[in-house]
C-alpha cells in the first residue's frame, strides 16, 4: 500500500484529538483573558489585549488545523501498511548518520502525530519522507536545516 498524506494510525488520530481538546479548552481562558485586558482602557497602547488577540489568533489557527486533519484522516491499521521489512507509517526504525556514526531511533508517524521528544519523527519531515519505503541496509539522504546529510538503515520493527 503506498503512503497516503491522511493516513495515519488510530493511536495517531487520538493524539490529534487529546490536543485539539486542550485548545478547544483554552479558548474561554484567552477569551476571558481579552475581555480583562479590554477594560484597562485604550486598546491602541493595551499590550496585554493585544497579546491575548494574538494568542488567540494562533489558537484557533492551530484548532482549525486540527480539525481539518482529523476530518480528512484515513485510519489504517499497521496489517495494512505493508510488510514489515520496509519503513512505513508507526514503524520503528534506528538510523545511523553516516559522518559521524551516531545513531537515533524513530517511530515513523503522521505528520501531526510528531514528537521529537518521544522520538517520533513525521512521514513529512525531510528525513521521514527519505526513509519511507526503505528497506534495512539502505542509505538514504536528507536535506535537513544542517544540509544534506546521510543516513543507514540498521533497523527496522
Amino acid at each position: 500500500m503506498i503512503y497516503m498524506a491522511n493516513q495515519m494510525t488510530k493511536e495517531s488520530y487520538n493524539k490529534i484529538e487529546q490536543k485539539l481538546d486542550v485548545l478547544r479548552k483554552k479558548r474561554a481562558k484567552i477569551s476571558q483573558t481579552i475581555g480583562e485586558a479590554r477594560e484597562h482602557g485604550d486598546l491602541k497602547e493595551n499590550s496585554a489585549y493585544h497579546a491575548a488577540k494574538e494568542e488567540q489568533g494562533l489558537n484557533e489557527m492551530r484548532i482549525k488545523e486540527f480539525e481539518e486533519k482529523l476530518a480528512l484522516a484515513e485510519i489504517v491499521e499497521k496489517s495494512q501498511l505493508g510488510g514489515s521489512d520496509k519503513v512505513r507509517l508507526n514503524s520503528t526504525v534506528k538510523i545511523k548518520e553516516i559522518a559521524s556514526g551516531k545513531e537515533c531511533t524513530y517511530q515513523v508517524v503522521s505528520e501531526m502525530s510528531d514528537d521529537i521528544f518521544s522520538n517520533e519523527i513525521s512521514t513529512d519531515s525531510p528525513l521521514g519522507h527519505a526513509l519511507l519505503g526503505c528497506k534495512v541496509g539502505e542509505e538514504v539522504e536528507a536535506e535537513i536545516p544542517a544540509g544534506l546529510v546521510k543516513y543507514k538503515i540498521m533497523s527496522c520493527s
